[in-house]
């Protein structure tokens, strides 16, 4: 299974380069599924895989001046306040054992679980459907672009994902930054994000198996590396129903998993 899970974290980078997204939606079930890595400490080590490839991606798009560093401060500064919050102040007081119905016990990791698969379907929609965002009518908005960056804060902070899925269309709605910026804006954001949530749970003392953790993220990294050229060659609109496809099937899953079997 670990063979399978190290391919698979080569589509994490692939899914970063190509379309600023998805990477941590594929982690957590990799982490969980295929390293039997527990769901919450897969947060944390989610934040530091989709964290560090995204730098690298981000640079990379940087290079190509496929990032706008105004927009992303923007988005990114609230979303550190709500990542802060989360996990340094609210995650720690959840108990382990939320509430039990009948004789079935509803347990932190299951809701993160059965939270991330509701994303992951909601998110999966967002890509199947067809995008009529390439056009910019409005200037930015970077208010509501502020407020967008903090609840994704707050997702990143409890579910340890970079959140690109999400940042993604508030680029392309509330900058209107065409698709190419709006990948290599996203990855500078999700880098920021993931590196402050990934340095507070190090302050707490989460026990981190780097061995495990670094060899994950090189695969990661490669898969960035070819992501990267392949967006050069590729238009990510034309994966993004494909890859949301993909999401759809994994979420579906992943209840299907946790509730029944």
């Amino acid at each position: 299974m670990e063979y399978i899970g190290y391919l698979a974290s080569i589509v994490i980078g692939i899914s970063l380069g190509l379309i600023g997204g998805g990477g941590s939606i594929l982690t957590i079930p990799i982490l969980v599924y295929l390293f039997k890595v527990d769901p919450e400490l897969a947060t944390s080590y989610s934040l530091f895989i989709v964290g560090t490839t995204a730098l690298y991606g981000g640079y990379s798009h940087y290079k190509l001046g496929n990032l706008k560093l105004k927009t992303a401060l923007y988005f990114a500064i609230p979303s550190i306040f709500a990542i802060l919050i989360i996990r340094e102040v609210i995650f720690p007081k959840i108990a382990n054992t939320l509430f039990t119905i009948a004789s079935y016990a509803v347990s932190k990791n299951l809701l993160i679980m059965i939270v991330f698969a509701i994303l992951m379907i909601s998110a999966s929609i967002s890509m199947i459907k067809k995008s009529k965002t390439e056009e910019a009518i409005y200037k930015t908005n970077y208010t509501q672009l502020a407020i967008i960056g903090f609840l994704v804060g707050i997702v990143t902070g409890f579910l340890g994902a970079g959140g690109g899925f999400l940042i993604i269309p508030a680029l392309l709605f509330f900058a209107n930054l065409p698709m190419k910026q709006s990948v290599g804006t996203s990855l500078l954001i999700i880098f920021i994000n993931s590196a402050i949530g990934f340095a507070g749970d190090l302050y707490l003392n989460t026990p981190i198996d780097y061995k495990l953790l670094l060899s994950i993220s090189a695969m990661a990294f490669f898969g960035m590396f070819l992501g990267v050229l392949l967006s050069k060659k590729i238009d990510g609109n034309k994966l993004k129903p494909i890859f949301g496809w993909f999401v759809l099937v994994m979420g579906i899953y992943i209840i299907i998993k946790e509730v029944l079997l």
